[in-house]
């Protein structure tokens, strides 16, 4: 079992003056990260199986336990959570088992507001625990990514295949690069891609269901023949779109932005000025956020909002942000507006938290 770090009861005792500390079961649902977790993390869970065939996993974070915990307790909002416990990985270095620790706040309306006082709390942590450690805050924010894409009239499924790939350079770059140049539909059967390319949903499971019907085949959970037949029109359609060279070429700026916190809002305005966007309650809310930030006191000179800029879980719905010392990133977070109703929540609550990595404050310390 992995050593609790010496430095953890002082973390604990920050946390527990801003938020309230909760525990959370070590053995979780396995679903819920199966489902909203990013495809990183998804290939690092442990699994295993309750008696009753229930999926089951060793915790691999704390965010979705956490709200999960919340709308079991039926809790009033608004409520910060605080945490510091040991999560579990598959990890090609280092141990499987480490402490996280972090906060979840969940229910304040104020957005711009709980953003600033979130990434302040990550900031105040690790200056506790590495007082004499330069950190430098990247800042992103997925909402003014997604607004860019609608105002720039993409279809919903090409705003939902590049909101996904958000995060990650690799997935971001194909998809762009099949928005520049479509694939043609050549590896489907004639028949199949022609349905698919009419749109007839119908048509195509009737088509689906009789091949699988021929070959055996019983269909599965999420695998039906309309399953089927709703996917491949979608990567039809998807195919179909071409977006304008001049439509590129600003999404494309879009993405390049990198600028100091204190001039990020001037830049997205005089970007969507450009390019003959409106932005709208996604630009309001940067813009407040910014200003929250400089009020908290914080050293915006070591802030600065990368426009391409995410992080790899499908749950982020607006900020996202991460802090570096000594070359390492030690805390990640973001925003999770849509979580908890996702989670079985009866309405929406918007959420904001960050974690940071206990391990890696004791190897910057251990470096010293």
């Amino acid at each position: 079992m992995t050593a609790r770090p010496a430095f953890a009861d002082a973390i604990a005792g920050l946390l527990a003056e801003r938020a309230n500390m909760v525990d959370v079961a070590i053995i979780q649902p396995a679903d819920p990260f199966l489902d909203m977790a990013g495809e990183d993390l998804r290939r690092r869970i442990f699994l295993t199986e309750s008696e009753t065939g229930e999926s089951l996993c060793l915790r691999p974070e704390f965010t979705i336990p956490v709200c999960l915990d919340h709308i079991a307790r039926q809790a009033g909002t608004p409520r910060r959570y605080a945490y510091l416990g040991e999560v579990f990985r598959q990890r090609r270095e280092g141990e499987n088992e480490f402490y996280q620790a972090g906060i979840e706040d969940l229910g304040e309306t104020d957005i711009a507001a709980a953003d600033a006082r979130l990434v302040t709390d990550a900031h105040a942590l690790l200056s506790l625990a590495l007082p004499d450690t330069p950190l430098s805050v990247t800042l992103g924010d997925q909402s003014v990514f997604e607004a860019v894409l609608a105002a720039l009239g993409l279809p919903r499924g090409w705003r939902m295949r590049l909101a996904r790939a958000f995060g990650s350079d690799v997935m971001l770059e194909a998809a762009l690069a099949d928005l520049a140049n479509p694939p043609r539909n050549t590896a489907l059967p004639a028949p199949v891609a022609l349905l698919a390319l009419d749109g007839d949903a119908e048509g195509l499971a009737a088509h689906i269901a009789e091949g699988m019907e021929q070959a055996g085949l019983q269909a599965s959970a999420g695998r039906s023949p309309a399953d089927i037949a709703r996917r491949l029109i979608e990567k039809a359609q998807l195919r179909s779109v071409r977006l304008s060279d001049e439509a590129f070429a600003a999404l494309k700026a879009f993405l390049a932005i990198d600028t100091p916190i204190v001039e990020a809002a001037a830049a997205l305005e005089t970007f969507a000025k450009g390019a003959g966007l409106l932005l709208g309650p996604a630009l309001e809310n940067f813009s407040r956020r910014a200003e929250a930030l400089a009020g908290h006191g914080l050293p915006v000179e070591t802030i600065r909002y990368d426009a391409a800029f995410g992080r790899p879980l499908d749950y982020y719905t607006g900020m996202v942000f991460e802090i570096a010392g000594a070359r390492q990133v030690l805390v990640g977070g973001g925003r999770y507006d849509r979580l908890l109703t996702l989670l079985g929540a009866k309405k929406p609550i918007p959420g904001v938290g960050f974690s940071v990595w206990l391990d890696r404050i004791e190897s910057v310390r251990g470096a010293k």
